[in-house]
């Protein structure tokens, strides 16, 4: 991107948020207005296609610290192609043009960018024009997400994602020329980007007019592009979800994003899962949980009960007699997959049933027992605590 998109173009606007929004705020405008601009859901509205372009074009930037941090530093320094003193305003509330302060300073015949210029103070931050080509640049961090069955979360799974991101142009090989042709080189900057300005003994960089501070003049531009060299793609890939895999866990897959260009290294894949909740299981860090019913006469007098896990054969615990309501068996091994290969527990949660029909037999019993345990008060504890309060 030349400098002269930093200077024109509000990236904070574009994404509406303010200049202080911190990178969760500002991601989260992008994924908003993403979904609500991306072509598949608009298409053939070229507007929308073109706003989707701006907002990517936004978040690329504020998304980069390092970029993010440019773009400010451009903006607050030559708001409007002049050097502005702090306020946006000289004496008299007029731009500030550090050009025209200094314009009669040097004579004539010198060269732009001498020693002690201001294009040696700022020559890091916008280059010098004849000084390099601009450099490869690293492709855009793509970000997508993906719902995954709850035995495909514990086992891991791959999975179909489609991605729709930012590449050079298939159709023109990313040069912007039509077919059969080629862009030439821009004869004002000779191929750099950047022209010199010279006010005196001081001399300015800034993005070249012809060429729009790419270098390059395109006569017939592509008809997919439009001369731009670059164009949305839309793509699908395998992405092996590991295993033990959370809900709302996010996960980079280096390289896996947009290419990048002038030869820069590709941008990496963030892909967020969501994991539907089962019917039977639930889980709790590594561990995977499950509620098994049980018959009073099998918590007081013991018993083996047969209890499922997910994906695999049931097992039986061996339930103690005495049991309460409430308490948790753990079966070792048969949990969520760890990153050492090992898995977590199976965390049985014991619940005492009541039955609401009783048969004759039953209730008679029942009835028996009542009379036998008569003599025993199990609120007589909670009565003398509370007199003792």
């Amino acid at each position: 991107m030349s400098t002269k998109d930093y200077l024109e173009k509000d990236f904070y606007k574009v994404l509406g948020v303010p200049k202080d929004a911190g990178t969760a705020e500002i991601k989260k405008a992008y994924r908003k207005l993403a979904r609500e601009y991306h072509p598949d859901a608009n298409k053939g509205d070229a507007k929308a296609e073109e706003r989707f372009k701006e907002i990517s074009e936004a978040y690329d930037v504020l998304a980069d610290e390092k970029r993010r941090k440019e773009y400010d530093e451009a903006r607050t320094l030559f708001g409007n192609g002049g050097f502005r003193a702090p306020g946006g305003a000289g004496a008299g509330g007029f731009p500030f043009d550090l050009g025209d302060l200094f314009g009669q300073a040097g004579g004539p015949g010198q060269p732009p960018g001498g020693a002690g210029g201001i294009g040696d103070l700022f020559g890091g931050l916008f280059g010098r024009a004849g000084a390099r080509q601009a450099p490869p640049r690293r492709g855009q961090d793509v970000e997508s997400e993906v719902t995954l069955n709850f035995s495909d979360a514990v086992d891991g799974a791959t999975v179909p994602i489609r991605l729709t991101s930012s590449e050079p142009c298939h159709h023109c090989n990313g040069t912007g020329a039509a077919a059969g042709t080629m862009p030439r080189a821009c004869p004002t900057c000779s191929g750099t980007g950047q022209t010199s300005r010279n006010q005196g003994g001081f001399a300015f960089s800034e993005p070249c007019r012809d060429c729009k501070g790419r270098g390059l003049i395109v006569d017939d531009p592509c008809i997919v592009c439009h001369g731009s060299g670059r164009a949305r793609s839309a793509r699908t890939m395998q992405v092996r979800v590991p295993a033990g895999v959370q809900d709302g866990q996010r996960i980079r897959l280096k390289g896996k994003g947009a290419p990048g260009e002038r030869g820069g290294p590709a941008g990496d894949l963030y892909v967020v899962v969501h994991v539907r909740p089962h019917p039977v299981f639930g889980r709790k860090g590594d561990n995977l949980t499950v509620t098994a019913p049980v018959t009073f006469p099998e918590a007081v007098l013991g018993a083996e009960i047969t209890v499922p896990t997910l994906g695999g054969t049931p097992v039986t615990l061996k339930l103690p007699a005495g049991t309460k309501n409430g308490a948790t068996l753990r079966v070792r091994g048969r949990g969520a997959a760890r990153k050492d290969g090992s898995r977590g527990d199976l965390l049985v949660t014991v619940e005492v049933t009541v039955p609401k029909d009783l048969d004759p037999k039953a209730l008679e019993a029942l009835e028996a027992y009542r009379a036998a345990t008569a003599s025993v008060d199990p609120r007589a504890k909670l009565m003398e605590a509370a007199k003792g309060a």
